[in-house]
Parts: structure tokens; sequence; C-alpha cells
């Protein structure tokens, strides 16, 4: 790894960052990654399947499940963050953030929860999405080159004269990167009235329309959920997908809310990272100033968003394990 500060930003991916073999290396080197593959075997195994076995061999249509691939994404990148520590003990966190089921993440790094609090959180989670997902027909759209106005004409005139049909806006990603939510039939004709605006459209492989109304059933029962888990005071500051401002350090009510209302709310990925940056660099944040970015596994799908929303902004990556020997061959199914 180059000379950087010592004092990192966690950046932390969400569903669709899934792919087979991540974490893999991470376990294979580093003894600490190991462990967090080990105990999250024993929490949220899938049937008689180890949720590592999904993360390391797939195959990549389970893993894309999204009651497998929210455990999953989690694990990974607890693992990839405990290794980093494990590595480089002089490192400490600055800040974290994290896109849609990585903001759970990003809060077990900042100290909200522990990591198996944490996992059984991020299992009912996906199980709920993906229980309200089979329950409605519902789709998602990526429109390129749209603003927010752009987009919430699209979803007007999409669902214009329907009854009963949804399409909002889930993911506001990055500059002119937008992704709306709702109804199949009516995914369907944003693809058609973007096409007469001008707009790049494109439907998106997913089990449902998650980020928008049709999620409800889901925020009902995570709104049960979290009521069980303790909520302790944040150690850095987090941003919240929601509003796309940091949490409050210490008010866990508000904490739940904000994460019963991702579910069915736009994610505000690229103002939150605009926030994020400009507190960081403008001295808000104890040891931000001169703060590094660093993507945690798996893939790199968050540094490509930081490109189109901070040019200027660097993020590292840690997809795979940067050590050409093992030095720990520790196995995460061992």
């Amino acid at each position: 790894m180059s000379a950087i500060s010592n004092g990192f930003v966690f950046l932390c991916p969400g569903q669709g960052a899934q792919t087979v073999g991540m974490g893999q290396t991470w376990a294979e080197f580093s003894p600490a990654a190991a462990s967090v593959f080990q105990a999250a075997d024993e929490i949220a195994s899938v049937g008689s399947r180890r949720l590592s076995e999904f993360c390391f061999a797939g195959p990549q249509e389970e893993l894309n499940r999204t009651d497998i691939s929210q455990p999953a994404l989690f694990t990974c990148g607890m693992a990839c963050h405990s290794a980093l520590f494990e590595k480089h003990p002089a490192i400490f966190n600055v800040a974290a953030n994290g896109l849609s089921l990585g903001e759970y993440t990003a809060l077990c790094i900042a100290g909200a929860f522990s990591f198996a609090d944490g996992l059984r959180l991020v299992a009912t989670r996906g199980r709920l999405m993906q229980q309200a997902a089979e329950a409605s027909r519902g789709g998602m759209v990526a429109l390129i080159g749209a603003d927010e106005t752009q987009a919430n004409e699209v979803c007007a005139a999409a669902i214009h004269g329907t009854v009963g049909e949804v399409l909002v806006p889930a993911n506001f990603n990055a500059p002119g990167q937008i992704v709306v939510s709702g109804s199949v039939a009516a995914c369907d004709r944003a693809v058609e009235v973007a096409s007469t605006m001008g707009l790049r459209a494109a439907k998106l492989a997913v089990a449902g329309a998650f980020h928008s109304p049709l999620m409800a059933s889901a925020a009902e029962g995570m709104a049960r959920a979290l009521e069980h888990v303790e909520l302790k005071p944040l150690l850095v500051d987090v941003w919240s997908n929601v509003t796309g401002v940091r949490h409050h350090r210490n008010d866990p009510a508000r904490l739940r809310k904000l994460l019963v209302e991702q579910i069915i709310s736009p994610v505000r990925w690229s103002q939150s990272c605009t926030d994020m940056i400009g507190a960081l660099k403008g001295g808000e944040i104890t040891g931000g100033s001169d703060a590094t970015f660093h993507e945690l596994a798996p893939n790199t799908v968050l540094k490509g968003l930081m490109r189109r929303i901070d040019r200027s902004t660097e993020v590292h990556t840690h997809d795979q394990h940067d050590q050409p020997q093992r030095d720990h061959a520790v196995q995460a199914n061992a």
C-alpha cells in the first residue's frame, strides 16, 4: 500500500456489489477476516449452506438473492475492515459512509451495534425485502443523464392516469445517474418516457422495487427487529442515506426511525458523499482534513461513483488482499 494518512474514511458497498469469490483472499491471508467469516457462518447460515460458501463459491444467481447478498456483503465488508486493522495497526477510523445496505456496515464500524447484532439485523432486512419483492410485481430503471427534476417528471408521466401503480426515485447515486423504482408496468413506461426526454434508460435485473412504497411490509418488519437491538452512541460520524447528512451521534430513537425509512425512501448517496467531503476537508471532523478514503470489499463500485461525484477525491479499493504470499494461511471454513 502506498504512503497514506493513518486516518481512514471507510466507504461501504451495498447490494449489487456482490460477486462470487468475494472476501475469499481476505479470509485466506488474514486470521482476523477468517474469524469474521467463521462467526457469520454460526449466526447466519442459509439452509444447509454456510454464508461463507455463498461468498466464496456462489453460484452467482443464489448470491444475488436479497436474503443472501445482504448478510454476505455485510460480512465481507466487516471482514475486510478487521483485516485492514490487523495488517496496519496504526490506522484509525475517521468516518464511515455506506450505500443502502452498506449503511449498516458503516454503523457497525462506528460502534452502533456489535457484528453479531448487525448481522442478524441485515439478515432480517434481506429476508423481509426478499419477501416484499416476491409479494409485489416491482422493478427498477436506471436513468442516465437525468437530474432529480427530470427523474420526478419521468415518474409522474409513467404513472399518469393509472390506478394503484407506483414509481418513485430510489437511488441518487451520482450526478447524472438516478434509479427509479416501482411497479413493473410503470417501469416499462418509464423507459419509453425517458427516451422521449432524451435520456438513456435501462431496466435493472433486480428482485423488486427497492426503496419504494412497495417495500412497506419490509419497513414494518424492520421496525420490530430494531426495537430489540441496543443502539450505542456512534464513535465516528456516519451519514444517513435518507437525509444525506450526518446521523446524530447519540440519538437511538432517530437512528431507528431513519433505518426504517431507508427501506422505502430514496438513497441520497451523492448528497451524502458531497456533505461528507465538505465536512472532512473543512476541518469539521477531527483528523478529516488529511484522511484517505477506502472502499471495503467487495468490488470497486463506490470508487466509480466517486469519480462522478468528486473527481478530486481518490478512493483506495480493497476488493482483494494485496499480499502475494500467504503469510497467514487460514481458511474461513477450516
